[in-house]
């Protein structure tokens, strides 16, 4: 009992995953690079954000141990 190509299940996997990325809308490389430029700036934007948190947080902790 010999499975042929047309009957292979990888085969057919391969086949049904190309024809449902050919129906992808990709986006075009302006998209691209307008939402990586958002991406980066809003984590920059959070790294300083929580940075200066946590600068202010510690140095009001140490404030609070030394009255002690």
């Amino acid at each position: 009992m010999a499975m042929s190509l047309g009957n292979n299940p990888l085969v057919t996997y391969v086949k049904e995953s190309n024809a449902e990325l050919r129906k992808v809308a990709w986006p075009t490389r302006t998209v691209v690079v307008r939402d990586t430029v958002i991406v980066v700036g809003v984590s920059l934007a959070m790294a300083v954000f929580f940075g200066v948190v946590d600068y202010g947080l510690s140095k009001g902790l140490e404030k609070l141990l030394t009255l002690q």
